[in-house]
């Protein structure tokens, strides 16, 4: 492998690691068109903007996670992970297309919504874990840190695109054909995925086969009050904070009375964000937990002032702060989980990660609809400041009980 250097982008230096960079690239920005559109399609051409249905419809998207990510990791840990996201993108690229005809076709309907967002959580339970853990294969340990933040420029490089895009197309040739556009988006992937040098590639520990490889991965996690903290307020921020896709209709639709290029916009404000938020956090050296609940503190904050917004413009103003606070607690989160568990339990402690970061979406999606639906978009957006304090107070408590029990530190030795 290629020597590494300093700077945000070092991972670049990987051949294997831009190429595969380069496919997320164009596939993120179809999925969040994809996603934009579907939260568009529930809330304003499917129902009369029914905040409850799109918790619902949320809810079945990351339900699969809370059942089936335990034993996806165990799957992730001894498989070829190339080979399984072959599969995966595959599955997903063929669901955007038969969703996208029937939508075209005048055939949709919400319960086929939701039978399709329960199909692509059960396909994504198992792309996830997959796709977070094969980058340890693309880069050496020094710089993981670095790829996982790298990633997250990706993701919300294709969030500030993809959303604006999805509005406009959505208001001029209809939801359906951005799920269109979405299915060969995929491709890129599945081209990346293909032209990696395998011999580049670094070896993956596997897990044994056998009984008892799910319990290990929770007796691991037990054993490290690190990453019970992360956990915990990644569990906490997941469910009553990231139900974007509900905040933002509804103060669109229902407080400013915008259409879905307002939506787009906005969802696009709250990516500028998340891209500063990942773009800084690619030039630190390695994840800390200070920082992780330093963002927890400013998300709340954040989230204050955008619920209080007295118009769009504000509104979309402050989804800035919002989105880099937001980004700066889940990529350090990612790379801290990823950084410190042993390679040969990566799989099994990561699927834990996405099943208690996205698997909460099932509770907290239709209590935030059901809030927004009672009482307003604003006071909807109240979880999400609770979710930014508990994150804080959880980061308090877990430093001032490693300032008084130095020795219980994690064994890595590294400061938290």
């Amino acid at each position: 492998m290629a020597a590494t250097s300093s700077g945000a982008f070092r991972s670049f230096r990987y051949p294997n690691y831009r190429r595969w960079y380069t496919g997320a690239v164009v596939s993120n920005v179809g999925t969040w068109m994809q996603r934009t559109a579907q939260s568009w399609l529930v809330f304003a051409e499917l129902t009369d903007q029914d905040t409850r249905a799109m918790g619902v419809v949320m809810a079945l998207q990351f339900a699969p996670q809370m059942v089936l990510a335990p034993y996806a990791g165990v799957i992730v840990d001894r498989s070829d992970r190339r080979q399984l996201l072959v599969v995966t993108q595959a599955v997903m690229a063929a669901l955007a297309l038969i969703l996208g005809l029937l939508i075209v076709t005048g055939l949709v309907t919400l319960g086929l919504v939701m039978v399709f967002a329960l199909a692509l959580g059960m396909a994504t339970t198992f792309d996830a874990p997959a796709r977070q853990t094969f980058v340890s294969q693309l880069v050496e340990d020094e710089d993981l840190s670095n790829a996982v933040a790298l990633n997250s420029t990706s993701f919300n490089l294709a969030r500030l695109v993809g959303p604006a895009v999805a509005g406009l197309l959505v208001a001029a040739v209809g939801s359906g054909w951005v799920f269109l556009l979405n299915s060969p988006s995929f491709a890129a992937m599945l081209a990346a995925l293909w032209s990696l040098d395998r011999a580049r590639l670094r070896p993956s520990p596997r897990a044994p086969r056998g009984r008892g490889q799910i319990l290990e991965g929770f007796r691991y996690v037990a054993g490290r009050p690190d990453l019970l903290g992360v956990l915990l307020t990644i569990f906490i921020i997941g469910t009553f904070g990231l139900n974007f896709a509900v905040y933002l209709a509804a103060m669109a639709g229902t407080e400013y009375g915008q259409g879905s290029e307002a939506f787009g916009i906005l969802n696009s404000a709250l990516a500028l964000g998340t891209l500063a938020g990942a773009l800084l956090s690619a030039q630190r050296p390695r994840a800390r937990l200070r920082t992780m609940f330093l963002g927890a503190a400013g998300f709340a904050l954040s989230t204050v002032l955008a619920a209080t917004a007295p118009n769009v413009v504000m509104f979309a103003l402050w989804l800035v702060p919002t989105g880099l606070a937001v980004l700066t607690v889940t990529t350090t989160a990612n790379a801290y989980v990823q950084t410190t568990t042993d390679p040969a339990m990566r799989g099994r402690v990561m699927s834990l990660y996405t099943a208690i970061f996205m698997g909460g979406t099932p509770i907290g999606a239709p209590l935030v609809g059901w809030i927004t639906a009672a009482f307003g978009p604003r006071w909807g957006m109240a979880p999400a400041v609770a979710a930014g304090v508990a994150g804080l107070a959880i980061g308090a408590a877990l430093l001032w009980w490693y300032s008084r029990h130095p020795g219980d530190r994690p064994s890595t030795g590294r400061k938290v």
